[in-house]
């Protein structure tokens, strides 16, 4: 497709030798980039005058040019518009090769329902107040906001989220221990690696859970992970003293996926193993801000700031596209943190950052929290109601926070089986064999997402599988 230009039309590099005659070259040249592609169907060229200026040549010798390739069709050229590339057989566009032919197969038919878990409502994405906030930020920056600024954030949104983690959260942060990072991977990718640097390679994560991502980031640092298995009052910190591992990733909150809270013994005991081999606790807060039912669970940082990293985003709060998190550190280590995170990208996007601060700043943040707190804590009523009205023999678990809900099958039940005759009828779902380290589906259990479903979906994919789910 031609790319149009606003103005007199692009740059267009043609190179000239000096000692030879200028019109043939440029004649030549352009032909040739219109034989080969470079120069497509369509496509503007520059005005005489500007490609005449850039190339040091006379407009005439410029005009005769292209009067020379619209007399031999290369060119068309139509007063009061611009000179542009002609239409022709020997005129090919640049592609990228051609992929192998594929079997021809029919589009799948569109689903009833899909329950991905773990995605937010991308329609209910506050694009308004994202765009005033970056409107905000560019409007009130100073010059030197648009330059590198410190790889662990701008110092103003450091201070933001400071706050707010401590309003909301129960943290104890101060703004010179948040090191902004580009989303929840990339800040278990630079605690990590810092981590490493001082001795800590053996990694427990939780099973199940997000083993997959943390063995990949472990690995990537130079260490290695091991899985330690959740019960109904989270990590088995027996379990996880017998891994031989110094630093352990998990979600408290609202453990991922079983949904279970990590109990305060258990809290006390993790913090206990963590002084006790010198190690470290990562804290994924990832939907915290979504509860329902009962009080909101503090931050297992604020009960031990040196021995605990939280890592939180605005990934389920906001959108996953907006690249935007942050790792709070333990004073001891935010100089290696800050170190390779210098060194993974040299800092995240500062007018993101600002605009973030806006955004929380504004109360606008708020504002949408309490709007998704209230849609989600619908469609989980949805979601239980339909269970109930259409599959009252299946159990339903983790439903106090976030947006996904756990679904335990009949034992008898064949989880693949399950999944694939679900999906012949058009509802998509996702079983828990994903998230345990053996892959085993035993005992058959689903993972309901309903943070991108709509209630109407909801009730009609429930009721379209019921009899598979009992």
């Amino acid at each position: 497709m031609a790319v149009e230009w606003s103005g007199s039309g692009p740059e267009l590099m043609v190179a000239l030798d000096r000692d030879r005659p200028l019109r043939a070259q440029v004649e030549d040249q352009l032909r040739a980039a219109i034989r080969n592609g470079r120069l497509a169907a369509d496509e503007k060229l520059p005005s005489t005058r500007s490609l005449a200026a850039t190339l040091g040549l006379s407009r005439g010798l410029v005009q005769e040019c292209y009067e020379q390739l619209v007399a031999e069709g290369y060119l068309t050229a139509r007063t009061g518009s611009a000179t542009r590339v002609a239409a022709m057989s020997t005129n090919r566009e640049r592609q990228e090769p051609a992929a192998p032919p594929a079997a021809r197969v029919s589009a799948p038919p569109p689903l009833v329902a899909d329950f991905p878990s773990g995605v937010p409502d991308l329609a209910m994405a506050p694009r308004e107040d994202w765009a005033w906030a970056v409107r905000e930020a560019c409007r009130t920056a100073p010059n030197v906001a648009f330059d590198y600024d410190d790889p662990r954030g701008v110092l103003r949104t450091r201070e933001v989220v400071a706050a707010y983690l401590r309003r909301v959260r129960a943290m104890d942060v101060a703004a010179s221990q948040v090191v902004v990072c580009s989303g929840f991977a990339q800040g278990l990718a630079v605690v990590l690696r810092a981590l490493a640097r001082v001795g800590l390679t053996r990694v427990a994560c939780e099973d199940p859970g997000s083993i997959g991502t943390v063995t990949a980031a472990a690995e990537a640092a130079g260490g290695s992970a091991v899985p330690v298995p959740v019960d109904e009052h989270g990590i088995d910190v027996a379990a996880l003293r017998a891994s031989g591992a110094r630093v352990a990733v998990l979600t408290p909150a609202h453990q991922w996926p079983t949904g279970v809270v990590l109990g305060p013994e258990r809290r006390h005991d993790l913090l206990a193993w963590a002084r006790e081999v010198d190690g470290v606790v990562v804290e994924d807060d990832y939907d915290a801000e979504f509860r329902y039912d009962r009080d909101p669970v503090g931050s297992l940082q604020g009960l031990d700031p040196d021995r605990v990293v939280t890592l939180g985003t605005v990934s389920k709060s906001l959108a996953p596209a907006l690249r935007l998190g942050w790792a709070v550190v333990p004073a001891a280590i935010v100089e290696e943190v800050v170190g390779e995170k210098q060194v993974a990208d040299r800092g995240s996007s500062g007018i993101d950052q600002l605009a973030l601060a806006a955004l929380v700043a504004s109360g606008r943040y708020d504002r949408h929290l309490r709007k998704m707190r209230t849609e989600y804590s619908r469609r989980r009523d949805v979601l239980v109601d339909a269970l109930t009205t259409y599959a009252p023999a299946v159990r339903v678990s983790g439903l106090a926070a976030g947006f996904h809900a756990v679904a335990h099958l009949p034992g008898h039940a064949n989880e693949a089986d399950v999944l694939e005759q679900a999906l012949a009828r058009g509802v998509g779902l996702r079983g828990m064999s994903t998230y345990r380290s053996t892959g085993s589906a035993t005992p058959p259990q689903l993972v309901l997402g309903f943070g991108n479903t709509s209630t109407r979906a909801i009730e009609a994919g429930i009721r379209t599988v019921a009899d598979l789910l009992q």
